[in-house]
């Protein structure tokens, strides 16, 4: 059986570097700018999380790979980047299946550093969003994920679930049930546009 999770890992790395640079290009930035926002967006969170649990130097700086796929899509979305508003709806989902793969790669991460289970959760939700958190700062942005959507929930749920499950059912199926979740939550709340209240001061 052929192991989708690289592939699936990639499509999210993708989705999440042209996410960056095409956000950079709305903000009529320069070429430099374009490629560090593709960059920060796909490796930020990751980034993080090495660094917190001391697995370093980080993963993008043992696979060079991984900054060659950035590059290309980068320069990617630089050339075609009138067709980037057709291709929202791929894309969107291509981000999703991203972000559950991501949120469970923080959340075993933790599990394998032997941390408790709430750091785990964290873990993994930093893996999936903080990339775009790091994006919108530089942007000058408020983070989406703090203002509008349900992003970071829908990764805190299945890095729970992921948790919750993994010493009970075979590991794989529950890497696909959490992700699968993850995924679904982002779906749901973006087509029926739910979010998290709102507070005004």
């Amino acid at each position: 059986m052929i192991n989708i999770s690289p592939a699936i890992e990639i499509a999210g790395t993708v989705a999440f570097a042209v996410s960056g640079s095409y956000s950079a290009m709305l903000k009529r930035l320069d070429v430099f700018g374009v490629l560090i926002m593709g960059f920060v967006t796909a490796i930020g969170g990751g980034t993080i999380r090495d660094v917190m649990i001391g697995d370093t130097p980080v993963a993008w700086m043992r696979d060079y790979r991984l900054l060659l796929i950035i590059l290309g899509t980068v320069i990617a979305t630089i050339l075609f980047k009138k067709y980037i508003k057709t291709l929202k709806t791929t894309l969107f989902l291509f981000d999703a299946l991203g972000l559950g793969l991501f949120t469970i790669i923080g959340t075993q991460k933790g599990i394998a550093a032997g941390l408790n289970p709430g750091v785990c959760v964290a873990l993994g939700t930093i893996t999936g969003c903080f990339g775009g958190v790091i994006r919108d700062i530089l942007l000058n942005d408020i983070p989406l994920i703090f203002r509008k959507e349900i992003y970071a929930t829908a990764c805190i749920v299945g890095g729970t679930l992921y948790v919750l499950l993994v010493d009970h059912m075979d590991p794989q199926l529950v890497k696909i049930i959490a992700v699968v979740m993850v995924c679904a939550i982002r779906i749901v709340a973006v087509r029926y546009k739910l979010s998290l209240p709102k507070f005004y001061a």
